[in-house]
Formats: structure tokens, sequence, C-alpha cells
């Protein structure tokens, strides 16, 4: 399109997976099952914690917003990519582009916060298990979800206010299988270096100072159950090690597409499916199969569910 014509850009091309259709039928399937896992397994996760007497705990509270985060933030992407599978024509409205971006930064951003508050009540239940129900109190914990929306909201604002402006004029190609800020940056129809460096700033640099700034909590944790107990070590290892694991995999991709994003790394297909597809899933996963405590309360919860059934 030539912008001399006044000609504008009304719908971006996704390239999604190249391959033929025997292979974009498997990444149907497959995607399509991991989906439903994820739907599956976070709702699972929100009803527990919300109905079972036994859940009732900080931890456990936040465990519920987690999973509703993680619920969203596959759901901006992973059904429009699944169907785009079927599709020869993978298209998506200007609109419908920085409707995706938005929800994916404004859930990311909201998910970020949430991980670190979580990181803070390891820390108070650890290293200061006897004042642990009155520093996490509920208050605490209410502010804690709503400044992790707060930040959420402002960290997609402070990008997409800048970018829901700018000129296509052409070409219309996204080399992914979704919208996503330093692709759609680098169509737009003017110089972006300020806007490509503020998205440095803005993803990039924060993702890798929560980053930091969670591994060296649970650093530090570690080290004071080692300096009380020996014997405690272990057992904090086995308490963190859940939340290290999501830690790593939902903040290293992000740090690989925005801190760098305007490289090759930005267009890579496998970040971009750990970050919307993979990730989302590992909430359920590690905190249902490795959580005895969660098991419990779902089989108690099912077994109150056959029993109303037959007094029904």
């Amino acid at each position: 399109m030539d912008p001399r014509n006044g000609s504008v850009v009304t719908e971006f091309i996704l390239l999604g997976f190249s391959g033929g259709w025997e292979l974009q039928i498997l990444f149907f399937v497959t995607f399509s099952l991991i989906y439903s896992a994820t739907v599956l397994g976070n709702i699972l996760i929100m009803f527990t914690v919300t109905f079972s007497s036994t859940l009732h705990s900080p931890m456990y509270f936040l465990l519920g917003n987690l999973s509703f985060l993680d619920l969203c933030l596959s759901t901006v992407t992973t059904p429009k990519m699944i169907t785009d599978l079927l599709n020869e024509h993978k298209t998506i409205s200007t609109w419908g582009c920085m409707t995706q971006m938005f929800f994916m930064h404004f859930f990311g951003g909201a998910e970020m916060t949430l991980l670190i508050a979580m990181a803070f009540d390891r820390y108070v239940a650890i290293c200061k298990p006897l004042h642990y129900r009155t520093i996490m109190s509920q208050r605490l914990l209410s502010g804690f979800v709503i400044l992790s929306w707060i930040i959420g909201f402002i960290h997609t604002m402070s990008q997409m206010v800048l970018t829901v402006n700018l000129p296509f004029c052409g070409p219309n190609v996204i080399d992914n299988i979704f919208c996503d800020l330093p692709l759609v940056i680098k169509l737009a129809c003017m110089d972006t270096y300020t806007l490509e460096f503020f998205v440095i700033a803005d993803s990039g640099l924060l993702s890798f100072i929560c980053f930091i700034l969670l591994l060296a909590s649970y650093t530090v944790i570690l080290i004071t159950v080692q300096q009380r107990s020996s014997g405690g070590l272990s057992k904090a290892l086995s308490t963190l090690s859940a939340h290290i694991i999501v830690v790593t995999l939902f903040f290293g991709p992000c740090i690989f597409i925005y801190a760098w994003p305007f490289n090759s790394f930005a267009g890579n297909k496998v970040l971009a499916v750990f970050y919307t597809v993979i990730t989302p899933l590992l909430n359920p996963i590690i905190y249902t199969l490795r959580n005895q405590k969660m098991q419990g309360a779902m089989r108690k919860l099912q077994f109150q569910h056959v029993i109303s059934i037959q007094n029904f």
C-alpha cells in the first residue's frame, strides 16, 4: 500500500506456523488439547480454592488469582491461533490486533506483580512463621491483587497509547502466531526508534528486573533457612521449587522477546508458544500434581459432590 495515495492497513496477515496440512492438523490437535487442559485445570484450581474449607491460607488465595490470570492470558491468543491453523488466510483486523496486544500486556503485567506477591508470601511463611497470619492479612492480600491489576493496566496503557495511533500503510505481514508489540511496531510507516527503546525499557527491562528480584528473594529465603536449620533447607527447596519453575518459564521467554525485541528473538514462534500456551498450563500441573493438600481438597469436594447427588 502506498502512503502517498492515502492507503492504510485495515488488517494484518499472520504467517503462523509453516508446513503442510498434516503438520497444521497435528498442531491443531496438540494446541487444542493443551488449551482445553489449561482452561479445565485453572478453573479447577479456582473452584477448589474458592469452595474448599481447607485452602483458606494466603498462598492459595494468591494461587487462585494466578490461575485466573493464566486463564485470561492464554485465552487472549490461543483460540485465535488454533482456528488459524485450519485457515489458509490468517488475518486479524487492525483493532483486533491492538486489542490482542492490550490484553496480553495487561494480564502479563498483572501476573508479574502477582508472582512477586507470592514470593513475599513464601518469604513470610518460611522466615517469619509466627507472624504469618498477622502480616499476610486479608487486607494486604486484597491490596496485592488490586495493585497487580493496576500495574498491569498502567504497563499496557503506557505502551498502547503510543502504538494505537501509529500509521500503518504496508507491508502488513506479521511473522508470528499472534500480534505483539515488537513485530507490529516495525510495520509502522514512520521512524519508531523512540518507541522501540521505550518498549525495551518498559517490557524488557521490567521483566528482567522482576525476574532478578524474584530469584534474589528466593536465594535470601534459602540462605535464611539454611542458617536456622540445615534440615529445613530440603523442605524449603520443596516448597519453593514450584514457584521457581513457574517464575523461570514465565519470565524467560518474556526477557528474550522484549529485552531485545527488535531482533530475531521477537519473531521466535517457539518462545511465543511457551509464553502464551505452555506457561499457563504449568500452573495447574505444578500446583496440583506436586501439592498433596490441593489434591486432598479436590478429592474432598468431589466426595461431597457425589454425596449431595445421592441425597438428591
